[in-house]
């Protein structure tokens, strides 16, 4: 595709609480300067703004997704979807965008370019096998970015209602360590209304290029707090009047019948194969299963993720 487009002229809550259960165009390689093009009269995309509310195959560069830092990640993002949401939410600065110098017209493409104009990002258009250097994911689509990391926010944050009067809806994610998972689960918990999600800050996958990608935009959206330990912030979530539900085939009780669904709430979700670790699993308040009917017993996390996600939001709509 080349990047030069011809543009057209023309609350602390009272009650009881229930027993714990046990449990980035020009030539190749070259860069140009990035004047504001034409408006387009388009009413299908949405205009920039602030967005946020709150075994896949590794590439060099992404094993694992565990950091030790601080951040959360996510300074390069790649995939056509990923890309447009993080210039499209403008939570944090792009510095670049990348595309491969053979890629056909597209209207998210076009999107994209437009996009970057409009923020003054520079665009690089590249060779094929130079932009396949670059690149830690599968499939990027021809498209990359270099971003401002993201920012976590403090967990006090996510624990009082937001302006509108909607209660916490948290996600805790347990010793999750792979990257297309995360992705796929911080996709459906934007999707849900996830109002916040927890994140250890060692021992699990943070922002990759994988996660980044397989969230789709997900991660410009949503509220994520890094802690030392789960079972620290989960205490601070009970003085704080957050109901802590976990999810485990062993559950005392069937996801769909969870009284506490429409108050302040978080869902823990702990690494496939081993689950919900010993102490987080006692420092929930319940913990609640999905009833199974087939052969096999259990879901992929991000499945399980999506299932439980959804029957929350269903009550509290």
């Amino acid at each position: 595709m080349n990047a030069r487009r011809q543009k057209s002229s023309g609350g602390k809550r009272g009650g009881s609480r229930p027993p714990k259960s046990g449990g980035q165009r020009g030539a190749a390689g070259g860069k140009r300067g990035s004047g504001r093009p034409p408006s387009r009269n388009n009413s299908s995309r949405r205009r920039p703004g602030p967005g946020q509310r709150g075994t896949t195959p590794v590439r060099p560069g992404d094993s694992g997704g565990t950091r030790q830092d601080n951040s959360l990640g996510g300074e390069q993002v790649e995939g056509r979807q990923a890309v447009r949401e993080l210039l499209l939410a403008g939570t944090r600065r792009t510095r670049e965008v990348v595309l491969s110098g053979d890629l056909d017209s597209a209207p998210i493409l076009d999107d994209i370019i437009d996009l970057a104009d409009e923020h003054k990002v520079t665009i690089r258009q590249v060779a094929r096998g130079r932009f396949d250097s670059m690149t830690r994911t599968e499939g990027a689509q021809g498209v990359l970015a270099l971003a401002a990391p993201l920012t976590p926010v403090e967990l006090s944050d996510l624990l009082v209602a937001d302006i509108d009067g909607t209660k916490p809806f948290l996600l805790l994610l347990d010793g999750i360590t792979d990257p297309g998972n995360l992705g796929a689960i911080l996709r459906t918990a934007e999707c849900a209304g996830v109002t916040g999600v927890v994140l250890p800050r060692h021992r699990a996958a943070h922002v990759t290029p994988t996660v980044a990608k397989s969230a789709a935009g997900a991660v410009e959206h949503l509220r994520m707090s890094l802690v030392a330990g789960l079972p620290a912030a989960m205490a601070t979530m009970r003085e704080a009047g957050v109901w802590t539900v976990g999810l485990d085939a062993g559950g005392d009780r069937a996801i769909h019948d969870l009284p506490v669904a429409d108050e302040p709430v978080a869902l823990v979700l702990g690494a496939e194969g081993p689950g919900l670790s010993r102490l987080v699993r006692a420092r929930c308040d319940t913990v609640a299963s999905i009833p199974m009917q087939g052969v096999l017993d259990s879901l992929n996390v991000s499945a399980a993720a999506a299932v439980a996600c959804f029957e929350i939001m269903r009550h509290r709509s």
